[in-house]
């Protein structure tokens, strides 16, 4: 499963927004089982989490964790106590909690990034001051595709 591309919309006063219509047409070829939300990581963002995958990334950290790992057992409550399951209506909107909106600074207008197998979901000025950012793509890239070839 691979999403690519990415498509504003916009979010209603309830905090509803219709998932791009091209990100549904992989999530239903692909039988999907159900969406996770959680906030980024890294980023002031949140990502969508086909259920697959989010079930791939807690058995991940679960397999480096064993129960007397204070950091890791930690980390992993964060990361699950921070998701919650999310369902399309009938229409291909979701409703984004409002603490949600709140973190990823998400107001009327959102930027869906599809990266991988996940969709990020972005306020759209924020995809737009990333996206305006000095290029370092070629730079990253030709540094991290070394790191393989010459560790």
């Amino acid at each position: 499963m691979r999403f690519t591309g990415n498509i504003d919309a916009k979010v209603d006063e309830k905090g509803r927004v219709f998932v791009p219509s091209s990100f549904r047409k992989i999530l239903q070829r692909e039988e999907s089982q159900g969406l996770i939300l959680r906030r980024d990581v890294f980023q002031q963002c949140l990502v969508l989490y086909p259920q697959e995958v989010w079930n791939a990334q807690v058995d991940a950290i679960t397999a480096r964790t064993n129960m007397f790992d204070r950091k890791g057992r930690d980390s992993l409550r964060r990361f699950v106590a921070g998701a919650e399951s999310i369902t399309l209506d009938s229409g291909g909107r979701m409703l984004i909690p409002r603490r949600y909106l709140e973190e990823a600074g998400i107001t009327t207008e959102v930027r869906f990034i599809g990266v991988d197998n996940t969709i990020e979901v972005w306020s759209r000025q924020a995809a737009e001051a990333l996206l305006s950012e000095p290029d370092t793509l070629a730079d990253n890239l030709e540094e991290m595709m070394n790191r393989e070839t010459n560790p």
